[in-house]
Formats: C-alpha cells, structure tokens, sequence
C-alpha cells in the first residue's frame, strides 16, 4: 500500500513539472512573439494590447462610481496638523501655462496611431 501512495506522489510530482514547464514555454512564447511584434511593426502590438481579455469574467466595475457614490470618513490624527505647520514655509510653485502651440509641438513629432483621440485613449 505505501508503494502505490509513493507512486502515487511521483506521479503527481511529474505532472506538477510538466505543468510548470508548459507555463513557462507559454510566457517565453508570447513575451518573444510581444518583442518580436514591436520590433516589426508597433501599431499592431499596440492594437493587440487594446483588446479586451477573453476571459468570461464580465464587464469591470467602474472605479469612479464606486470612488464618488460612497461617502468616505477619513480619521485626520494630529499628525496633519504637524504636517500642516511644517509646509507653512513653503512657497508655492507658480502656475505652468500651457498653450496650443506647445501641444502642437509636443504632437508634431508622434505617429499619428500612437496619440490619443479626443477622449484621451489611445485608438
């Protein structure tokens, strides 16, 4: 009886071996086909990473409905305070402008598929 349940153990050791090496045969591949892509042409690397995953889990909740619809009680200790008096003495940046011309120069040089669209994703 002890022989089958050491065989028994081996031959789940094997398995759990196997598993692994399979695992890492399958990262290696797509991290080499990943590289491979943006060496050869970004734009579809990029497209693919858009894609949504295929993995049957559903639509993700939205953050920012969950962040501003619970209202939150924050525990301020006297530590705030301290902070408070320490930043007293700093004096403030001055405000950065940014104008059109500034963007315009910033984009000029980009692919057109690597800036985002007006909604600020990338396409």
């Amino acid at each position: 009886m002890q022989k089958l349940t050491e065989h028994i153990d081996d031959l789940k050791q094997r398995i759990a071996v196997w598993g692994k090496r399979i695992r890492r045969y399958t990262e290696k591949s797509t991290r080499f086909h990943k590289n491979r892509l943006f060496q050869i042409n970004q734009k579809r690397l990029y497209k693919s990473l858009e894609r949504p995953m295929v993995s049957g889990t559903g639509p993700a909740p939205n953050q920012a409905d969950t962040v501003w619809s619970e209202p939150v009680n924050h525990s301020e200790g006297p530590w705030t305070e301290v902070v408070a008096i320490q930043c007293a003495g700093i004096t403030p940046l001055d405000p950065v402008i940014i104008t059109l011309d500034d963007v315009a120069e910033a984009v000029r040089r980009a692919p057109n598929w690597k800036s985002s669209g007006l909604d600020g994703l990338h396409h």
